[in-house]
């Protein structure tokens, strides 16, 4: 005889936190209960990697419950997010980073393991959500990443190019600019062998033209985009910031992308990375440079940016020449970063243009 499950039971009103280990084939997910009355632990189990599937389960076996889920950011991106907004389900995506975490969660890592901390934290309120770009925003800030690794290949070929031939004795030709299209010519004629010397070399030398012009199409592409922006006017203004220039742009637009979530200078300057790692006990202070946790994107665009701008803006000169007394170049530098930094907020957010000679 077929059983019929008692539908009269209703979980309404009452919380369930739900902790997700993402992955390519399956989700661990684990279930808790804020409800005293109940375990608070309820069900840990592996699923298929749909958010369909989950919303059926969780609606079956917990009619009427308000659930709220989370997971840790990483490749599989926002879009699961999106789908559980979309139906109506509170989901947020955490830094992994800023899960609190015992140490025996540390030593005996395990899916359930990950999902159940999240879960559990996720209940006490100790998980902050991270910002959630527009897909729009986030397909601008993809290709802007593609056009940062094609520019590392290149470079990597050239690297290797110029291994080769030091490896074998030859000096790279000095014909024309650095490798411009008279050098590459030189590089073609060099006097190697005809053999497998020879070959390395124009291997190397074909894989360098598809690079550049990978690179070419996608600046192109960027170029396009950018253009049809809704914050094209916001492209102009920081264009107009010294040092700045359309590739610093597109990095500083797509990785920050709204910059009024950040409500304070203080919390910008410290998602670029342009703030102290410290460590203080007592009357003990030590300083350990510049904190490992960073938008690593952001501060090479500013620092190399910096070194410009104190060429171009008189105020920034007269800052960084009084550092300099008392400091190494590479620690002025940074600090003349931050104040560049601080100038791109404040033509960001007011929609104006950069002011020079502005001392601050």
């Amino acid at each position: 005889m077929r059983s019929i499950k008692d539908s009269r039971n209703s979980f309404k009103g009452q919380e369930f936190y739900v902790g997700m280990d993402v992955h390519k084939k399956n989700w661990t997910v684990v279930l808790r209960n804020a409800d005293l009355v109940l375990k608070r632990l309820l069900k840990r189990f592996s699923m298929d990697p749909s958010p369909d599937k989950l919303r059926r389960y969780l609606d079956q076996n917990y009619p009427g419950g308000t659930f709220h889920l989370v997971y840790e950011a990483g490749f599989c991106g926002f879009w699961a997010c999106r789908v559980f907004r979309e139906m109506g389900m509170d989901c947020i995506v955490v830094n992994p980073a800023d899960i609190p975490t015992a140490h025996k969660e540390k030593d005996r890592k395990a899916d359930p393991v990950d999902a159940g901390k999240l879960a559990r934290e996720l209940e006490k309120g100790n998980l902050k959500c991270i910002y959630i770009p527009e897909e729009e925003d986030q397909h601008l800030r993809s290709l802007c990443r593609l056009y940062s690794k094609a520019v590392q290949d290149t470079t990597r070929v050239k690297n290797r190019i110029k291994g080769h031939l030091h490896f074998n004795g030859v000096k790279l030709p000095s014909e024309g600019s650095y490798w411009s299209g008279k050098m590459i010519s030189g590089l073609n004629s060099l006097s190697l062998d005809n053999g497998p010397a020879k070959d390395y070399l124009m291997l190397c030398l074909d894989e360098l033209h598809y690079y550049r012009e990978r690179t070419v199409t996608i600046l192109k592409r960027l170029r396009y985009y950018v253009a049809q922006s809704r914050g094209s006017s916001i492209f102009q203004n920081l264009l107009s910031v010294p040092g700045i220039g359309f590739k610093s742009t597109i990095t500083l637009y797509s990785e920050i992308i709204d910059i009024h979530r950040f409500s304070t200078f203080e919390q910008l300057k410290s998602y670029v990375g342009l703030v102290p790692s410290v460590s203080s006990s007592a009357e003990t202070e030590y300083t350990r440079g510049l904190t490992c946790r960073s938008n690593r994107r952001l501060k090479y665009v500013l620092i190399e940016s910096a070194w410009v701008a104190i060429r171009k803006d008189p105020a920034l000169l007269q800052s960084y020449n009084k550092l300099i007394l008392r400091m190494k170049k590479q620690e002025a530098i940074i600090r003349i970063a931050v104040k560049l930094l601080r100038r791109i907020r404040y033509v960001w957010q007011n929609n104006t243009p950069y002011v020079f000679g502005v001392i601050e």
